[in-house]
């Protein structure tokens, strides 16, 4: 049996860092600062991956893979995403151990096996697949490109969290070259709406969609479109980044393409990625104090039964009806398990499900095949109802639409309650630390009062809304002429 979370109210780290591991989702490793995915958080994450894939394939985007040591002249190439990522990588210098001649037993790294060039363990792609496209790519024939790859990467991490910050992590990265800085931007919006459709639509989280400021962009690009979620903490969470790249990468590594005219350019590139740090923002999003709370569209199973029997004849009989409704669940593509485990009892199987956050729950006994009914029980109101076994398929459709939009609706609620409108520093001081959440204030747009604020703040520029209020004003802290508000919050 599971223990007691510690509440969201009491402790919210706590509180989160208990449920990855309760719910079996993930735990740490041998490796510090790297995670071990179990089971069950992984079937999540296939679905999440499922459906992002299929997104993508669906707009023309081909899948590929990268080797995941990059040559660190490569990695030079381009200047500004190798400072940008130099302080994080992990660097390959050796290729061999022997034994310790000084400690039996044990091994050490050859010392005449040094590499010739050391090897970045990639903690990003796009220098050694730039260096790539440049053999790929010679006529505007060949664009655009739309590659997209699954992958791993390494991030060197001082502070890691499951899920939320970990050195090593798993996520989609894509890269794209384009025949015109248009076409390219182009790019890059359509994967930032992709991201978000996908947040609002499967993980019934609702986003906002913006620009990041000069100093919160992707290293080496010239635009960086994201989306932006809060968590029920009042926390923001990056949730996903599309980048314009502009030529940076192409002049870097000499990528050019003959045009219809004859003449020679560089391509225009654009690259894009979430990471399982989407399950962070899931778990955070929706979850309890009773464990985790997941929207039908990424349930590993949708529906779980749980007989109620004392004898071996009435098990039989209520799992010839059960085979039944599992039947008519499946042909309207709702995943559903039946839980006959007879190592445990029914109240140990409730709570597990509870704490795994299955959306719906069916119970079934002697008495329910009597009278023709089952009890349904609900994840996210915790309410329970009785009701025919007639029509149970269709009931159960839709209460998976049902579930997934008072999901969405809820978060959506939160969110919108949670976006402050200041116009004074002390407002915006008093904002963030009684209420939390996003914090709509105008701010002069410059780097140093960006770097002031959180300075004194913590809280960040999230993004530049792209359908937010564009009025003119007064930075909040500067009192300098003001365009546009902007959206702060002290952020994961």
């Amino acid at each position: 049996m599971s223990k007691k979370l510690t509440s969201r109210a009491e402790n919210y780290s706590k509180w989160y860092n208990e449920l990855v591991v309760e719910a079996d989702l993930a735990e740490n490793s041998a490796v510090r600062g790297c995670m071990v995915i179990k089971p069950y958080g992984f079937a999540i994450w296939e679905k999440m991956q499922a459906e992002l894939d299929r997104m993508f394939k669906e707009t023309g985007h081909q899948n590929a893979y990268f080797p995941l040591f990059v040559p660190k002249s490569l990695f030079e190439a381009e200047e500004k995403n190798a400072e940008g990522f130099a302080k994080e990588c992990a660097v390959v210098t050796h290729y061999r151990l022997q034994n310790d001649p000084d400690n039996p037993g044990k091994l050490r790294v050859d010392p005449n096996a040094k590499l010739e060039e050391e090897l970045v363990v990639r903690p990003t792609s796009e220098a050694i697949i730039w260096n790539t496209y440049k053999g790929w790519i010679q006529s505007y024939r060949d664009l655009p490109l739309l590659i997209n790859q699954w992958a791993n990467v390494v991030r060197w991490e001082m502070r890691t969290r499951l899920f939320l910050r970990t050195a090593e992590f798993l996520w989609q990265e894509g890269h794209t070259a384009h025949a015109t800085k248009a076409e390219a931007i182009t790019e890059a919006e359509l994967m930032n709406n992709i991201y978000a459709t996908f947040a609002e639509n499967f993980m019934a989280i609702p986003v906002i969609q913006g620009l990041k400021t000069e100093s919160e962009r992707f290293a080496g690009a010239d635009e960086t479109y994201c989306i932006e979620a809060l968590m029920q903490d009042g926390k923001a969470l990056q949730a996903g980044t599309s980048h314009f790249l502009g030529q940076n990468f192409a002049k870097a590594f000499d990528v050019k393409f003959t045009s219809k005219e004859g003449k020679q350019d560089y391509v225009w590139a654009t690259s894009w990625g979430v990471s399982t740090r989407l399950m962070g923002a899931l778990i955070m999003t929706h979850s309890d104090d009773h464990g985790l709370v997941l929207p039908p569209n990424l349930a590993p199973n949708q529906v779980v039964i749980v007989p109620i029997y004392k004898t071996d004849e009435q098990l039989e009989a209520i799992t010839e009806v059960v085979n039944g409704i599992m039947k008519d669940l499946r042909s309207k593509n709702i995943t559903v398990k039946f839980d006959n485990r007879d190592t445990y009892r029914p109240g140990a199987k409730f709570a597990q499900h509870e704490l795994q956050g299955v959306p719906l729950r069916i119970a079934i006994g002697a008495r329910d095949l009597e009278n023709g009914t089952v009890e349904l029980a609900r994840r996210d109101t915790l309410t329970k109802e009785v009701v025919a076994l007639d029509g149970l398929s269709d009931k159960v459709e839709g209460l998976m639409t049902e579930i997934q939009d008072t999901l969405f609706k809820k978060a959506l609620d939160f969110r919108d309650n949670h976006i402050t409108e200041v116009n004074s520093f002390e407002e915006f001081k008093k904002v963030l630390e009684e209420k939390g959440g996003f914090i709509s204030a105008h701010w002069d747009g410059t780097t140093e009062t960006e770097d002031k604020i959180k300075e004194i703040t913590k809280a960040t520029i999230r993004c530049m809304p792209l359908e937010g209020k564009i009025e003119k004003g007064v930075c909040v802290l500067t009192g300098r002429e003001s365009a546009r508000r902007v959206l702060f919050a002290k952020a994961y």
